[in-house]
């Protein structure tokens, strides 16, 4: 079967605008005559602005009517943040592709004209704009004294509320900043030991029908498979604790490789390798997947942090584990608290 014309479906925001339009122009790029088209669909989490998301409870905020529209034939494909994207999909559909990952840390960003330098710097009692509660309890836990105010709107808008002074500083992904081109307003990237970064935060994911053959050949070249190995070990501990974007809940993944020293001779299968031609030896670099995460209270007086390592090809069983290990150290309190205030 053979097409001409493929639709995507995505939010109308500029940062998913942003992101429909680069996958767009890849298809096109690597599939000469090829037509792709955008459906741009309002989601539940785009119509509530004056509500804290968090208040709103459920699951799939920003895709569930993108997801609606491919099962209807409205759209081929959909085009999401990875951080929005629940770990169960409607029967049909499924996650086919995971593109690069951008930096999936955050950014700490303080006014055009403000002499704060970065986190540290903070005054007491300084205000603090972001609307997610990973974000706030982290921050809560190592400054109770910040007052955390929600923020919402596109990122012109959160900027100019941070310019205007309603906020000594503003809480954002780095990845949708740089995106959408607004890396000089970043005052300082935070490390991940200071915020750890919400699940799949900075990658793009594409889901499409189980049974569109035509379109799973046409992502495939679009699938990381680094970045998705990272990202499908934090969703598996994301799944085992039967969370959602809007809770308190963080994981961070990296591959990071480590040279074996072993020279001429051949590993198993299973391992990657590097060659270089500089003394025409075999090097072979060993990727081990090491995954940090935690739970935590909304208020940030509890924090439950784990780390787990192990081969990339058992990411998921890592992430499953260390979701494992969080709840026997105490995380099961903490998110029975938080589910039944929802």
């Amino acid at each position: 079967m053979t097409k001409n014309k493929v639709v995507i479906g995505t939010r109308a925001s500029k940062l998913a605008l942003w992101q429909a339009e680069w996958v767009k122009s890849e298809l096109e790029r690597m599939n000469p005559g090829l037509q792709v088209e955008l459906n741009k669909i309002k989601t539940t989490g785009d119509k509530i602005l004056d509500v804290p998301l968090a208040m709103v409870g459920g699951k799939g905020l920003f895709v569930k009517e993108i997801e609606e529209a491919m099962l209807r034939g409205e759209a081929d494909l959909a085009v999401h943040s990875m951080k929005d994207v629940p770990t169960e999909f409607p029967e049909g559909l499924e996650l086919a592709a995971i593109c690069k990952r951008e930096d999936p840390r955050d950014a700490f960003i303080t006014a055009a004209k403000s002499t704060l330098r970065g986190f540290k710097d903070l005054p007491q009692g300084a205000s603090v704009g972001t609307s997610s509660l990973r974000r706030a309890c982290q921050l809560l836990s190592l400054r109770p004294d910040i007052r955390i105010m929600q923020l919402r709107g596109n990122l012109e808008t959160r900027l100019r509320k941070l310019d205007e002074g309603q906020f000594d500083a503003i809480i954002l992904a780095v990845a949708g900043v740089r995106r959408l081109g607004w890396s000089d307003r970043i005052t300082e990237i935070l490390p991940a030991d200071l915020s750890l970064p919400a699940i799949g935060q900075g990658a793009i994911g594409i889901e499409c029908r189980m049974n569109d053959d035509f379109i799973h050949k046409l992502i495939a070249p679009l699938n990381h498979k680094e970045s998705a190995t990272c990202v499908r070990a934090e969703r598996a501990l994301l799944k085992r604790l039967q969370g959602g974007c809007q809770v308190p809940i963080a994981a961070y993944a990296r591959l990071i490789s480590q040279e074996s020293g072993v020279r001429g001779q051949g590993l198993e299968d299973k391992k990657q390798r590097l060659t270089t031609d500089k003394d025409c030896s075999l090097f072979t670099v060993y990727y081990s997947l090491f995954m940090d995460s935690l739970v935590g209270s909304i208020s940030g007086d509890r924090i439950i942090r784990d780390h787990a390592e192990g081969r990339p090809e058992d990411a998921e069983v890592i992430g499953t584990m260390l979701a494992e290990s969080l709840l026997l150290k105490g995380a099961d309190k903490i998110l029975a608290e938080l589910y039944g205030q929802h």
